[in-house]
């Protein structure tokens, strides 16, 4: 869900996705850029990413990644079931009251 969210503004490059998460989390969460590809790949596999690779001048490809309609769909419901989830946590902790 984090990967899907991230590229529905944009179209990003792995190690961009990996230092945005780094730095949104407040280094909380963080991403070796080793394990983000393969996700990547898995999710470009299940047509909810589309990558496609970008020259520069002066710098090396990169394969950017864009959010695909199926991938919209998939982080709608994605974030409809957490949002179940956190709200199913609250009931049974009063953590939001506390």
């Amino acid at each position: 869900m984090i990967v899907l969210a991230l590229l529905e503004a944009r179209p990003r490059h792995g190690y961009e996705l990996a230092r945005l998460i780094e730095s949104q989390s407040e280094n909380r969460v963080q991403f070796h850029v080793a394990s983000l590809y393969p996700m990547l790949y898995r999710l470009e596999r299940k047509r909810l990413v589309e990558g496609r690779w970008v020259e520069k001048a002066g710098e090396r490809r990169r394969r950017f990644y864009r959010l695909t309609p199926a991938g919209r769909r998939a982080l709608a419901a994605q974030r409809g079931a957490w949002r179940e989830f956190v709200n199913a946590l609250d009931a049974l902790t009063g953590f939001s009251h506390a």
